[in-house]
């Protein structure tokens, strides 16, 4: 059996808010960096970067994709779907997996039939969740429905503002086509594991990385251990939830963990909210109520509940992250680099610095106090301050800081 670390949901320099040099070139350099042996493309409707992936991969009908050097790609594709349904505006955000070119080629004529696709390489549809899989079924059974980030206020299938209460309210007749979800940054297995209607789904998660910088790509990531690498493979492992374990970061993490207002700089936990009425102190108006008050809103499970075929996880923070807090500078600084780098050139990539290193083999390359951090952070024990609104969460290594958190 083989490892494969993987990060499906990506997206190329055709969609919004992205690095204008994504590139496969660059995508594969710092995912082999990274540690990534497995990458979804990101964006296959795009025209221009369709293009590109058919210069640029090689199939070999296995459904993995290969550049001139060999790196593993796996077509993949994020849609979003706005529309209204039971009097309530929905937008909910699925990732899509396809086996070949000629499946996406296919799909490309559909999505050209339901609107525009050139503007944004996450492209947005007036389709109803149950609509979109059974056409998507109708392409291809092959195609891989997955809701992402499932909890996100704003875009997630359980979104507080403009998800649903379930898997079947959402897709209905069609839900039998749905075997996975991602967790999002702000979620992570243990929450999830809350809802005992989640119980027959595999619990993915990914990056939605819009730059192929280390501390965004593959921040969460999922794991497989495959006799063979194949797009079939893949599949039957997410149908029968056969997957080694997932990379998480803290839930606090991401960017909606906790209620609150960005604008306002104001943030709380659940229990507050309630007190409040959903209410923000400094302008009066609704909360943004974020991923934790959300699962307890579903929740019909206690905290710390398990399911008896519930798959491990392990919960890290970016190592540039870790560093940046450590060395109190910003996460691309020149001192950060300086010990990033020296950490990847004697241990070949972040994910083996991350999980395999010893203490012992670190502290020949590092500072004392930095090997402590990322041993620290291999057991998940690095607190963060959560983040809300949109406000990703701030890794805090100060032992007097940590005691205000909790």
């Amino acid at each position: 059996m083989t490892q494969f670390i993987s990060d499906f949901h990506i997206h190329s320099r055709f969609s919004r808010a992205t690095s204008i040099n994504l590139t496969i070139q660059n995508l594969e350099k710092w995912a082999r960096i990274k540690g990534i042996n497995l990458l979804g493309t990101g964006d296959f409707s795009h025209p221009e970067w369709f293009k590109e992936l058919k210069q640029e991969l090689q199939e070999d009908g296995s459904g993995i994709l290969k550049t001139k050097s060999g790196f593993n790609f796996i077509l993949s594709n994020e849609v979003s779907l706005m529309y209204s349904q039971d009097g309530k505006g929905r937008r909910i955000h699925l990732v899509l997996l396809a086996p070949n070119f000629e499946t996406v080629e296919k799909i490309t004529k559909y999505l050209l039939t339901k609107g525009r696709i050139d503007y944004d390489g996450r492209p947005i549809f007036n389709i109803p969740c149950d609509q979109f899989v059974k056409d998507m079924m109708s392409i291809s059974e092959q195609i891989e429905v997955i809701p992402a980030h499932a909890w996100t206020p704003w875009f997630g299938i359980f979104g507080s503002s403009t998800g649903f209460d379930s898997m079947e309210q959402a897709f209905k007749d069609q839900v039998n086509h749905i075997h996975a979800f991602e967790t999002g940054m702000s979620s992570d297995p243990e929450m999830n594991w809350r809802l005992s209607s989640l119980d027959k789904y595999a619990i993915i998660s990914f990056s939605d990385s819009h730059s192929f910088w280390p501390w965004r790509l593959g921040r969460e990531a999922t794991v497989f251990e495959l006799k063979e690498l194949t797009y079939q493979n893949i599949i039957k492992a997410i149908y029968t939830k056969d997957i080694a374990f997932t990379i998480e970061t803290s839930p606090s993490y991401g960017k909606y963990h906790f209620d609150g207002h960005r604008l306002c700089n104001f943030s709380c936990s659940p229990e507050e909210s309630k007190k409040l009425n959903n209410i923000c102190p400094v302008c009066g108006k609704k909360l943004t109520i974020g991923v934790l008050n959300r699962v307890d809103e579903l929740a019909d499970r206690e905290e710390g509940f398990k399911p008896k075929d519930s798959r491990p996880f392990r919960t890290l923070i970016p190592l540039h992250d870790l560093l940046a807090a450590r060395l109190d500078a910003a996460v691309a600084t020149k001192k950060v680099w300086q010990e990033y780098n020296k950490l990847i050139a004697a241990f070949q990539n972040e994910f083996n610095i991350l999980l395999n290193v010893s203490g012992d083999d670190l502290k020949k390359v590092t500072s004392e106090q930095i090997t402590k951090d990322i041993l620290k952070n291999r057991e998940g024990k690095i607190k963060v301050k959560p983040g809300f609104d949109g406000e990703y969460g701030q890794p805090i290594l100060d032992t007097e800081e940590q005691k205000k958190l909790f």
